[in-house]
């Protein structure tokens, strides 16, 4: 794992990029920090009668490109670094497929494993208490992220309508379709993943219906990517899967549906039928033409990248690169497509969401799949056409076409 701090790899990245652009040192300067950051105390009465206080935070990073947009965690080890890289990485995510909109995000140190429904609620409308007043769609739009689910979202949404005192949907995304949630949701950041792989194994010639593909980490992303993998492409074989207990591989293929079913209905991956057993490690160095890293940050380092053995690389976790890998996967000819752009569906179809509650008209599944093929293949041949041209990785290349956007942005409104 990477000992860096989070916040620390952002800036690193940023430096490069910026390096690499041009940047005049304001701006360069304007785009390592956040613009703006809120720090919470959230009293939340408990289901015993006592009350608890929670921390929680709110980071605005870059307005340029429009209002600021990201999801809200909930995790008993969130830092505020976590949140200032994420907003950040958020900022990139916007700008490299081209919406108009900047970057946010939002934490609170819990456990909300270990707690009630009744609890989390009131801990959802203490946020919203806390932060309302700087949220709108017109100014920030959270979304759920890390243990916070639709249901969450619902409370904060309802929260923020009970202070404003009118309907006003759009504040937040990823709701409930009953509450002006959008279809294609669900499985939108694989979805969009795999767009940009069918677009990635066009420019090398890889027959997608032959290849192989491993996934290492089967939550909500890794269990899409398993399934829809074969649908959008016409075809390929899953050979290994893993989840944080360990995983399964067989080298003739595994039915991803089947191995989905196995987990939702056990709750892990291990002692499915017809598989041996395989490491979250082991599985990141296995013979295969498309790698799904889906799990943690900082699973790929110096370490262990020179053993990387996929021609394809498609970040579906946040981070799961550390900035000493990128180097040698390039040189080994790995062909990385970056997490801010490989996962950006998931932002971009709630982009769509927030669009569909603003002017109160909803779209079909097949357009809102139309649309974000359309947003996907597009940002795409951006970082493609910038990585051939400049000759460098597609990490450094994905951040110049959106450091550059934000950039622009900056300059016109007269910041800097």
């Amino acid at each position: 794992m990477s000992t860096l701090n989070p916040f620390a790899i952002a800036q690193q990245q940023l430096d490069e990029a910026a390096q690499r652009l041009g940047l005049d040192a304001a701006t360069h300067e304007l785009l390592r920090w956040p613009m703006k950051e809120y720090h919470f105390t959230l009293p939340v009465k408990m289901d015993s009668g006592a009350t608890r206080i929670f921390k929680g935070f709110r980071v605005q990073y870059n307005a340029a490109r429009g209002p600021t947009k990201g999801g809200i965690r909930w995790h008993p080890e969130e830092t505020v670094d976590t949140v200032r890289a994420l907003a950040a990485w958020m900022t990139w995510k916007t700008s490299v497929v081209d919406i108009p909109l900047g970057g946010g995000k939002g934490g609170i140190v819990c456990n909300p494993k270990e707690m009630s429904n009744g609890e989390k609620e009131r801990l959802s409308r203490a946020y919203i208490r806390a932060v309302g007043r700087e949220l709108g769609v017109h100014r920030d739009v959270p979304a759920p992220d890390v243990y916070t689910t639709p249901q969450i979202m619902a409370w904060m949404m309802d929260e923020y309508e009970v202070i404003m005192g009118y309907s006003h949907p759009g504040v937040i995304t990823g709701k409930p379709l009953a509450v002006g949630g959008s279809e294609g949701r669900g499985d939108a950041t694989a979805r969009g993943g795999i767009y940009i792989v069918r677009e990635a194994a066009k420019a090398l010639n890889i027959n997608v219906r032959n290849a192989t593909y491993a996934i290492q980490g089967f939550g909500n992303a890794g269990q899409f990517a398993a399934t829809l993998h074969p649908e959008i492409l016409g075809g390929g074989t899953l050979i290994a899967a893993t989840d944080s207990r360990g995983g399964v591989m067989n080298k003739d293929g595994l039915d991803a549906h089947a191995l989905v079913k196995h987990k939702l209905e056990t709750g892990a991956l291990a002692n499915f039928p017809n598989s041996k057993p395989i490491s979250n490690e082991e599985l990141l160095e296995l013979q295969c033409d498309i790698l799904y890293p889906a799990a943690l940050e900082g699973v790929i380092t110096a370490r262990n990248a020179g053993n990387i053995k996929a021609r394809l690389m498609c970040e579906l976790a946040n981070g799961p690169t550390v900035p000493d890998a990128d180097k040698i996967l390039f040189e080994k000819g790995v062909y990385v497509l970056p997490d801010f752009l490989a996962n950006a569906g998931g932002v971009t179809v709630s982009y769509f969401e927030q669009v569909q509650n603003t002017y109160n008209y909803y779209w079909s599944l097949d357009e809102v799949q139309k649309q974000l093929d359309r947003k996907m293949t597009d940002a795409f041949k951006a970082v493609y056409d910038m990585a051939k041209k400049s000759r460098i990785h597609n990490r450094l290349a994905a951040y110049m076409v959106a450091v550059s956007r934000v950039a622009e942005a900056c300059k016109i409104r007269g910041w800097v």
